[in-house]
């Protein structure tokens, strides 16, 4: 039996007044239908009416208006302007759910911080000057109540073009900003976060049992993996908030303590296993040991991971941004992540008159990329000169990919190297073939990229995003979409697909995928639109 959402508000408010018939005929107030809205992690595995007009006869996955966390007419007139004009009713009807769902269901706290009073309420110490002022936004990845760095900033980043022309997208990033830079200071190493205290929300516990140096609060840090890709993802958000707004109101004193953490993190992990004058073993500065049976849920060596040179300008990350512990730690996709961010906020800084910061991170920006090309290109005996996927700067190489983001086949979308980069072109072949990446999976179901952190048997839909997304080609973009359109019947996208039964999948609500989907047809709208919007199609650019 499907459920209609859209008139269920409406049922509920007549049942209330036939109860209470001396209220007259008042409707609900708005918090009454809140706390009535249903568990979106259960309604989305369920189909709801409307279905689209297409063979698959998608179902509509929004929440009724009352029950979204954030709403922007901008945000719907986009969705009018691209589905009005896709051929494809089922591609269109995904567009619709997927677009809007980090609005429509992980806003769970934000402000705009115009209410002074609660932060005057609070005695505060030099030190803290300024913590938890200012908009803040707290954004779930979707079915656990809270915060990844990585998976929030890339779950905002189809709506930052329209944060120029709206105010409340402006703050609600602006907020997002401010609200990871406090995560950033208060426990750098650390990958996923609970309710900011003044949102009071209940913390959630992840369950395990986990040694960790530095130690943290659990009250406030929900997993402590250290994934270089976070910190690169945090300053991600600022540049391009900054990028499409021209705003600098980010740029607190909160915002450059975060910097400096973030240098710090740099600097620490930056160092080798042994001292490159003595030969001693240092014990680095961030260790991870969780009870486990499964190897990719820890560290190697009592929580320290395996040996790493000195002097490759690289710099380690325990953990892949699929939470999944790195094999040797230097990590390379996340690299080439932090110096494009660092060289972005380098000419930000420099805009802002801040020359020698600027010039610092301009610096180690150059440093980290000179490390990748000098330390992670390796030369295979069939593909050529690649890039791996993780080095440890002895010549050990680990070649492979995963279709999380950061990743390699990424790397164009990253901005670290052109689509037609001979080093690049060469690596996406060996990424994209069973006989070059042992996670490239192949079923008579579904293919893709997939990773250790599901299986071997489970291709994520996010990789065959990145495909079409790196892709001049119109064919395989096209037979990319349609993969990916055929591995979504609940009309939203999954995290992963079995590739031999495609409708047994992992996660029927996870922000993070939708958002990438949303990206893709902005960008086929862009550079390819007579591929989803028909012959002739005048390309389509989100302002």
């Amino acid at each position: 039996m499907y459920s209609n959402l859209r008139s269920w508000p409406l049922w509920l408010a007549s049942m209330a007044f036939m109860a209470s018939p001396s209220e007259g005929q008042q409707y609900l107030e708005e918090d009454s239908y809140v706390r009535a809205c249903p568990d979106y992690k259960r309604y989305s595995m369920f189909m709801h009416r409307p279905f689209s007009e297409g063979e698959m006869q998608l179902p509509f996955q929004r929440p009724e208006i009352r029950c979204r966390t954030f709403t922007s007419p901008l945000v719907e007139k986009v969705i009018e302007d691209v589905t009005s004009k896709m051929v494809d009713k089922d591609l269109a009807r995904l567009f619709e759910n997927a677009f809007p769902n980090t609005l429509d269901t992980t806003v769970r706290w934000h402000v705009d911080g115009k209410d002074k009073k609660k932060h005057t309420e609070l005695k505060r110490s030099a030190r803290d000057a300024g913590k938890w002022e200012g908009p803040q936004s707290f954004v779930v990845t979707g079915d656990i109540n809270a915060e990844w760095l990585r998976d929030s900033t890339n779950q905002l980043l189809q709506y930052q073009p329209l944060a120029k022309k709206d105010e409340a997208i402006f703050n609600l990033i602006l907020g997002a900003i401010n609200t990871q830079a406090e995560y950033v200071i208060e426990s750098p190493y650390c990958n996923a976060f609970q309710p900011p205290p003044a949102s009071k929300l209940s913390a959630t516990q992840n369950g395990q049992e986990d040694s960790v140096h530095p130690a943290y609060e659990p009250s406030f840090v929900f997993e402590c993996k250290y994934e270089l890709d976070s910190l690169a993802h945090f300053l991600a958000l600022g540049n391009t908030f900054y990028d499409h707004t021209g705003s600098l109101d980010f740029l607190t004193p909160r915002w450059y303590k975060a910097l400096d953490t973030v240098l710090g993190v740099l600097d620490q992990q930056s160092q080798s296993t042994f001292d490159p004058e003595t030969g001693r073993f240092e014990r680095n500065a961030y260790t991870f040991s969780r009870h486990t049976t499964q190897g990719t849920e820890t560290l190697p060596l009592s929580g320290v991971g395996n040996p790493l040179n000195w002097g490759t300008g690289l710099i380690r990350s325990a953990f892949r941004p699929s939470d999944d512990a790195t094999i040797l730690g230097f990590y390379i996709p996340a690299n080439a992540q932090m110096a494009v961010e660092l060289k972005k906020t380098a000419d930000m800084l420099a805009a802002a008159k801040e020359v020698s910061r600027a010039q610092l991170l301009d610096k180690r920006a150059q440093t980290i990329t000179d490390g990748i090309w000098e330390h992670g290109v390796v030369q295979h005996k069939k593909w050529g000169r690649v890039f791996a996927y993780e080095v440890d700067g002895y010549g050990g190489q680990i070649l492979m990919d995963d279709a999380n983001v950061p990743s390699l086949l990424a790397l164009p979308i990253m901005g670290f190297v052109e689509r037609d980069d001979v080093v690049y072109q060469n690596t996406r072949k060996m990424l994209l073939s069973k006989e070059g990446n042992p996670y490239f999976l192949k079923g008579p179901a579904f293919s893709g990229i997939g990773g250790p952190h599901i299986g071997f048997e489970y291709a994520w839909p996010m990789s065959l995003l990145l495909q079409a997304m790196t892709s001049d080609n119109d064919t395989e973009i096209s037979h990319s979409l349609k993969l990916v359109l055929s591995a979504s019947p609940l009309g939203l996208i999954h995290e992963s697909i079995n590739v031999n039964r495609i409708h047994d999948y992992t996660r029927s609500w996870f922000a993070w995928a939708n958002s990438v989907f949303a990206q893709t047809i902005l960008d086929i709208a862009k550079r390819k639109p007579h591929l989803i919007f028909g012959e002739g199609a005048a390309a389509y650019v989100v302002e």
